[in-house]
C-alpha cells in the first residue's frame, strides 16, 4: 500500500522534512492511539463489555446474536443517525469529549478523515493476516492506510445497473448497455418511444454517484505520497465522465433529481425512469421503494467505456475502533464476527430484504440464500455482484476530507437547473479540499 500522508503539521515539526513509510506510521500510531489486549473477562469472572454505535439495517439483530452467542464479550449498542444525517458530528463531538463508543460505523469514504483528525486507532496488532485475508483486496486496500489497518470491512458496493425489462423491451432494446455509448443509445431509443420516459437519473445530492463512476473510468482523486497529498480531482478522466453526463443532462436523456425524493420514486412506479445506476444494495433499496413493479426490473453490469468489466464502489462500511478505547482486541472480536462469520451476516439481513454484499466472499452464498428475487423474476442477481465486485478498480484512495469535498460538489450540482454545470463543481470540489487540507496543515500538491 502507498504511504498515506496523514500526519498533521505539527506532527511534522517532530519529524524529518519528507516522512518515509515508517515515519507516517509513527505519527499515525501517535496520533491514533495503541490498542490492548481485552478480549479475556476480568478478573471477577465477568464479561468485557464494549459500546458500539451504528445505523444500518439489521444492527441491533447482529449485536443480539452475538451476545447471546458469546460469554467473554458483550455489546451495548446504541443507534446513531446515518453518517451524513448526523452520525459523523455525533462521532466526532464523542472523540473530542473523551466519550466515544469503543467500535463504531463508518462508510469507507469518510475513514481517512477520522484517522487524519485521530479520531480511531491503529488496530494492526490485533488484526492477523489470516483475518484480513477473509475480505475483498479492493475493501483491504480502503481500510490500509499508511500501511496500518484502521477498521474492518463489513460489505462492498461494487456499481450495478439495475433497468426495466419491460421498458427496454418495449422500445426495441434487446439487451442492456455495455458501454457507455450503449447507455446513451438505448436512452435515445427509450424517449423515442415514450417522450416521458428516460433511462435514469443524474442525482444532484449525491457526489458518491459521480465518485463511482470517476474511479470507475480510472480516476485518482487522491494520491498519498511520502508527506503530501496530490489532489487530482479535475484529472483527464473524471474529464470524461463530466463531459458525458453534461451532455446527457443538456440533451434531456436523464432526469436531474434528488436521490430517493418523491419524484424520484414516483417517476420510477409511474414508469417514467427505466433504469437506476446504483450499487449491489441498491437491490434491495429498489425492491421496497418500488414493490408494485415486482417482476418487472432485472440487474446488469454497470455500462464501461470499453465494454470491459470495471467498476467503482458506491457506499460500502467499516467497523473502526475509537482512539481512546482499552478494549481494541474485544471490539475486533465483535467486528470480525458480524463481517466473516455466517451467523452475523445472517442475522444481518434475516428479513430477506437487504441485498448487502459481503466484503468477504465465502459469505455471498449466505446472502444470496437470504435475498428474495421475486422482484426480479428469479434472476441471481448476486451473480452480477460477485463479478462487479471482482471489477472493482484496485488504487482508488479516498482523501482525508471528503466532507469538504462532497459539500462544494454537491453545492454545485445543486445549480444544475439553474445553468450550472458539472464542471463547475468538479472545480468547487478541487478549490475546497485544497483549501481544507492547507487549514489543517496538510502538505498539498496539485
Amino acid at each position: 500500500m502507498p504511504t498515506t500522508p496523514f500526519s498533521s503539521r505539527r506532527h511534522r515539526t517532530r519529524a524529518a522534512a519528507t516522512l518515509t513509510t515508517a515515519a507516517v506510521s509513527v505519527a499515525l500510531l501517535a496520533a491514533c492511539g495503541s490498542s490492548t489486549d481485552s478480549a479475556a473477562p476480568a478478573e471477577d469472572g465477568k464479561p468485557v463489555t464494549i459500546t458500539f454505535w451504528g445505523w444500518a439495517k439489521g444492527t441491533q439483530e447482529v449485536v443480539d446474536a452475538f451476545n447471546a452467542s458469546h460469554k467473554d464479550v458483550q455489546v451495548k449498542f446504541e443507534a446513531i443517525p446515518s453518517g451524513n444525517a448526523g452520525g459523523y458530528a455525533k462521532i466526532s463531538n464523542a472523540v473530542k469529549a473523551g466519550n466515544a463508543p469503543d467500535v463504531f460505523n463508518t462508510e469507507y469514504a469518510q475513514l481517512p478523515d477520522f484517522v487524519s483528525k485521530g479520531a480511531v486507532q491503529d488496530i494492526t496488532k490485533v488484526v492477523s493476516s489470516e483475518l484480513k485475508a477473509k475480505y475483498l483486496p479492493q475493501s483491504v486496500e480502503l481500510t490500509t492506510l499508511g500501511g496500518a489497518t484502521y477498521g474492518l470491512p463489513l460489505d462492498a458496493a461494487p456499481q450495478v445497473f439495475f433497468y426495466r425489462k419491460d421498458l427496454f423491451d418495449k422500445a426495441g432494446i434487446t439487451s442492456p448497455p455495455k458501454t457507455w455509448d450503449e447507455y446513451r443509445a438505448a436512452a435515445e431509443k427509450l424517449k423515442k418511444a415514450d417522450p416521458n420516459s428516460r433511462i435514469g437519473t443524474f442525482f444532484p445530492d449525491d457526489p458518491g454517484v459521480f465518485e463511482a463512476m470517476s474511479w470507475q473510468a480510472g480516476a485518482h482523486w487522491f494520491k498519498g505520497a511520502d508527506d503530501s497529498w496530490k489532489i487530482d480531482i479535475k484529472g483527464a478522466e473524471t474529464q470524461r465522465v463530466s463531459d458525458y453526463w453534461q451532455k446527457m443532462i443538456s440533451d434531456d436523456l436523464v432526469r436531474v433529481e434528488p436521490s430517493f425524493s418523491q419524484q424520484w420514486t414516483a417517476s420510477l412506479q409511474k414508469g417514467g425512469t427505466a433504469g437506476y445506476l446504483g450499487a449491489a444494495w441498491g437491490g434491495g433499496v429498489l425492491k421496497s421503494t418500488v414493490p408494485d413493479t415486482s417482476g418487472k426490473w432485472a440487474a446488469a453490469a454497470v455500462p464501461t467505456w470499453d465494454g470491459q468489466p470495471a467498476s467503482g464502489m458506491l457506499g460500502g462500511s467499516t467497523f473502526a475502533v475509537s482512539k481512546d478505547s482499552k478494549k481494541a482486541k474485544a471490539a475486533v472480536e465483535f467486528a470480525s464476527w458480524a463481517t466473516t462469520t455466517p451467523e452475523g451476516i445472517q442475522a444481518r439481513i434475516a428479513s430477506g430484504t437487504s441485498s448487502m454484499f459481503p466484503a468477504s466472499p465465502a459469505l455471498v452464498p449466505v446472502a444470496k440464500a437470504a435475498f428474495k428475487t421475486d422482484f426480479y423474476g428469479g434472476q441471481d442477481i448476486y451473480s452480477i455482484f460477485v463479478d462487479a465486485g471482482k471489477s472493482i478498480k484496485q488504487g482508488w484512495e479516498w482523501g482525508p476530507a471528503m466532507g469538504a469535498t462532497n459539500s462544494a460538489i454537491k453545492d454545485s450540482f445543486g445549480k444544475l437547473s439553474q445553468g450550472g454545470t458539472i464542471q463547475t463543481a468538479v472545480d468547487a470540489g478541487q478549490q475546497a479540499t485544497v483549501a481544507e487540507l492547507n487549514h489543517r496543515g496538510l502538505k498539498v500538491a496539485e
